[in-house]
């Protein structure tokens, strides 16, 4: 009989990496789904639904990300400020012109599951609405 194997938290923290994406191009869902699955770490052998096992995520271009038919102009996200009337809804439009960063910030924590490890895991994630980044020398070629 084969015994379950759970790696340790200081195997999982010094096995981290690091991930570069170009967003160019790329459908806003696919490339959310994409990292979400690189910052819980299901892509490693090693996955552990109860520990945080993910790598890091460094994604650029996000002014350039695409979304197909008319989310542009039909997709709103909404906010409330707590108080009567305090409901705001910005279209995605006007968000994408205003930080195309968030965009993507937002598709990927709402892929996440909603508990401690989700705070830890979008820490990991770095985004750049342009090529520049200060993270080029981590990366593995």
């Amino acid at each position: 009989m084969t015994k379950t194997f759970l790696p340790s938290v200081k195997e999982v923290d010094t096995a981290r990496k690091w991930h570069h994406i170009d967003a160019t191009g790329q459908t806003l869902g696919r490339l959310a789904t994409r990292v979400a699955v690189l910052l819980m770490g299901k892509h490693k052998r090693t996955y552990t639904p109860h520990m945080d096992c993910g790598d890091f995520v460094v994604v650029t271009n996000t002014n350039k990300i695409k979304v197909t038919g008319n989310k542009m102009e039909e997709k709103v996200y909404f906010s409330h400020s707590g108080y009567a009337k305090g409901a705001k809804e910005t279209p995605l439009k006007r968000q994408f012109e205003k930080d195309s960063t968030k965009v993507l910030e937002l598709a990927v924590k709402r892929m996440l599951d909603v508990n401690r490890l989700r705070a830890p895991r979008m820490k990991r994630l770095r985004l750049f609405s342009g090529e520049e980044h200060e993270f080029a020398g981590r990366f593995a070629k």
